[in-house]
C-alpha cells in the first residue's frame, strides 16, 4: 500500500534526520528510501526549500577530488522539528482513533 507523505511529513523526516549528522543530499535521499519511496528528484527541492527557509545550513567538502554539498540543521531547524514532531503525535493519534476503530459512541 502507498500512501503520500506530505510536504510537512517530508520536511520533518529530512530534518530528524539532520538532527542525528549532517549528511550530503545523495545520502539523505538512500537513509529516507529506507523507509520512503521517495526520488532524488522529489528531495533536492525540499533541501532547497529547507535551506531558503533557513532550517539548513550548508557547507562542502572534498570527496575524491569532488566536492559534495553537506546539509545541516540549524537552530531554527531544531525549533521547526520541534513544531512537526509536536504536529505529527496529534495527527497519528488522531488517525489511529479513527483507522483502530475507538470513535464508537
Amino acid at each position: 500500500m502507498k500512501i503520500q507523505v506530505s510536504t510537512e511529513l517530508l520536511d520533518g523526516c529530512v530534518l530528524a534526520l539532520l538532527a542525528e549528522k549532517d549528511y550530503y543530499g545523495y545520502a539523505i535521499t538512500q537513509r529516507i528510501q529506507q523507509t520512503i519511496p521517495i526520488s532524488e528528484s522529489t528531495l533536492y527541492p525540499v533541501l532547497r526549500r529547507l535551506h531558503k527557509e533557513s532550517w539548513l545550513e550548508t557547507y562542502d567538502e572534498s570527496f575524491k577530488g569532488r566536492n559534495r554539498r553537506y546539509y545541516r540543521l540549524t537552530k531554527a531547524g531544531t525549533k521547526q522539528l520541534g513544531v512537526i514532531r509536536n504536529d505529527w503525535e496529534s495527527y497519528k493519534h488522531n488517525i489511529d482513533w479513527l483507522l483502530k476503530g475507538d470513535n464508537h459512541g
